[in-house]
């Protein structure tokens, strides 16, 4: 099965290090969400999508980009954030399944977080993803896609 993930990773590209190590592992094509319009989504059978955590839930470019994913698509979600309390993918896995596309799981870890208040304290979380969380999104993917 041929796979791409979008990501976006812009603070301290902790989402990064679990899309990389899902790349390397699997030969699979990533790109930026700056670049995803270039991609024509039509040729994967899977599409990941990969994003930090504001406000409760995916990034906003990533959750409007999220209704860009063709019907009959298959997708997966990952993302880091400070503090994991749950709940975060409900909002795109709404869009995503308005659209047609069909939702493989999800898998979140915690991310290194520096926003806002944090900063005032060094942040929370430091040290994550560590290269347990890492291995858990690669294990994760090995899961829904059969180990492909």
């Amino acid at each position: 099965m041929k796979s791409i993930i979008i990501y976006e990773s812009t603070h301290h590209e902790n989402t990064k290090k679990l899309v990389d190590a899902l790349a390397k592992k699997h030969n699979m094509k990533t790109i930026s969400i700056e670049n995803a319009e270039s991609v024509d989504l039509l040729e994967y059978d899977i599409v990941g999508l990969a994003a930090g955590i504001a406000f409760g839930k995916f990034y906003k470019r990533m959750e409007e980009f999220a209704a860009k994913i063709p019907s009959g698509k298959q997708a997966f979600l990952l993302y880091t954030c400070g503090n994991p309390s749950g709940g975060y993918v409900k909002s795109i896995t709404k869009t995503l399944e308005s659209n047609g596309a069909k939702v493989m799981g999800s898998y979140g870890c915690r991310g290194y977080d520096t926003y806002g208040p944090f900063k005032l304290v060094g942040g929370i979380a430091k040290g994550h993803p560590t290269e347990e969380e890492i291995d858990g999104a690669v294990a994760f993917y090995d899961k829904i896609s059969g180990g492909e």
